[in-house]
């Protein structure tokens, strides 16, 4: 997977868990709010793994 691929996805699953994270809130249901938080720090990695993989060929072009 490229890095901008994992960045979209990051960023999706992100809104997506902040999402659940509101319904679960609204509804007073802790499993969804705590699916929302798996979720959104599961975007918050594939994130971050876009960025690292964005520096490696940083590194690697100015090598």
């Amino acid at each position: 997977m490229g890095s901008t691929s994992d960045k979209v996805k990051g960023v999706a699953n992100e809104a997506v868990g902040n999402i659940k994270q509101g319904v679960g809130k609204a509804t007073d249901n802790d499993r969804m709010r705590a699916e929302g938080v798996v979720q959104e720090k599961k975007g918050e990695v594939q994130q971050t793994v876009g960025k690292a993989k964005d520096a490696v060929k940083k590194g690697v072009d100015e090598a």
